[in-house]
């Protein structure tokens, strides 16, 4: 009898900032593939259903599978633990599995502190979920499968990387169908999908390349606009995120993808997240012809030192180049920031800000908090020089200091933080811009950052 395969995505913390939910991608293609194979799946989204740990107990006791695959990233896996020793008390029988980007670099540990877990999935999951799946149905041993953490006879084993997939577009698209669809429609009418995996960049802060390895690997042109229409098709959604960490790293496959759209004659709408160095002035115009609206940008500082730290790769001439490139194509460009990496002072987080408001007057990203995420040159750092402060992961939602430098305390970058949102919204060149002068809700936003910053003054006197 094929195994039933539960897979989980757990809640955030309370009070966490979160991205807006959606069907996360990384578990929608370990569905799909296992769907491909005529094996039952399932998913429970806590995030979404908003489901407490008694919602997800009396879930997981209706459904009994016979493996259960939690997703994490640091911000949920000590949500994701629970969920595991929940499951494993409601289904005493079955498998228990973790995966995703903070058990990838936190494999021992996860299984030190949580003796209900049986197996991490480290890396890239299709391919090893797929074999595990195939060899706990014909009941075989599978301590040795490649990409996979263990226990064996009472010590942890670490078997070895699983090479990453080349093929992108033998993946089928992911199972979104298993999410409760209609729900995402009344947060927002847009959907996600991805078209490579990989970054050629090694920034100290980015666990995604070290996930995803240092190399870009692509679906085709035809393959992702195969995606896009079978959306449009199946959901009436005109609106898309592209999640590419760099979306433009190969500028003739993006160029071709927009011709495919317009080939095609797709009505969409979308955006895209970019580095500065990976765009010309043509592809821009290609890329707002097929339908694209902003793109984003890991900006991340203002300042050549803090740049370097960082391993960017960039400078803040080329970014004020380049985003001055995409608003003359007709484009938003939406700059990233981070703020607080070991190096940054008061003078150069300022600078930062005020930089931000020069180069990208219509629109911010976010300004986020430098963050150590385990498995980064910026933890390993941050843990042997000391100044590590947070451990506890509930809080690296990367809006809270989590450690402190010599030249930047943990209360001086939450000040500096929330000072550089109300400092953008507060410009006059903000609120008198032709396009939002004299409506309500320009007004609001004013409004609100205004009272905000007035608690802030309040606060330091």
């Amino acid at each position: 009898m094929k195994p039933h395969v539960t897979l989980v995505n757990p809640a955030a913390p309370v009070g966490a900032a979160m991205h807006m939910p959606f069907a996360l991608l990384g578990l929608g293609y370990l569905a799909a593939v296992l769907e491909k194979n005529n094996y039952k799946v399932d998913v429970i989204d806590c995030q979404v259903l908003k489901l407490s740990f008694e919602d997800f107990k009396s879930e997981i006791s209706k459904r009994q599978p016979d493996i259960v695959g939690v997703t994490s990233s640091t911000l949920t896996y000590q949500t994701a633990l629970k969920l595991v020793k929940i499951a494993k008390e409601a289904c005493p029988n079955c498998i228990t599995l973790a995966g995703g980007s903070h058990v990838t670099f936190w494999d021992d540990h996860a299984l030190e502190e949580c003796s209900e877990l049986d197996i991490v999935i480290r890396k890239e999951g299709e391919n090893t979920m797929l074999e595990l799946v195939q060899r706990i149905e014909a009941g075989k041993s599978y301590f040795d499968v490649l990409g996979t953490t263990c226990r064996r006879e009472g010590k942890i084993v670490r078997n070895q990387d699983r090479t990453y997939i080349e093929d992108l577009d033998s993946l089928p698209f992911p199972a979104r169908h298993l999410w409760p669809m209609e729900k995402f429609r009344e947060l927002e009418d847009i959907l996600y999908l991805a078209t490579s995996r990989g970054c050629v960049y090694w920034c100290e802060f980015c666990t995604t390349v070290r996930m995803h390895g240092r190399k870009y690997r692509m679906r085709s042109p035809k393959n992702v606009v195969d995606e896009l229409e079978f959306l449009n098709k199946t959901y009436g959604v005109k609106k898309f995120t592209f999640c590419d960490d760099a979306f433009t790293v190969d500028q003739p496959r993006t160029e071709a993808l927009c011709s495919e759209i317009l080939q095609r004659g797709l009505k969409i709408e979308w955006n895209c997240g970019t580095r500065v160095d990976m765009l010309t002035q043509e592809l821009l115009t290609k890329m707002k012809a097929a339908g694209c609206v902003s793109v984003w940008f890991g900006v991340e500082s203002g300042t050549q030192q803090v740049l370097d730290a960082m391993k960017k790769g960039i400078t803040p001439e080329l970014t004020m180049k380049v985003l001055g490139w995409v608003r003359e194509a007709g484009l938003m460009p939406v700059p990233n920031v981070i703020l607080g990496f070991p190096g940054e002072t008061m003078q150069s987080a300022w600078k930062t800000i005020k930089f931000v408001e020069k180069v990208a007057p219509d629109a911010v990203g976010f300004y986020n908090v430098a963050t150590p995420f385990p498995g980064t040159p910026m933890y390993d750092l941050v843990k042997e020089k000391g100044w590590l402060r947070i451990t506890d992961f509930d809080m690296y939602d990367t809006t809270k200091p989590i450690f402190e430098t010599p030249q930047l305390s943990m209360k001086e970058l939450g000040k500096l933080r929330e000072g550089a949102f109300h400092h953008y919204y507060l410009r006059r060149e903000y609120f008198f811009e032709k396009k939002r002068r004299f409506k309500l809700s320009t007004a609001l936003v004013v409004g609100v950052h205004l009272i905000a910053n007035i608690k802030l003054k309040l606060r330091r006197s």
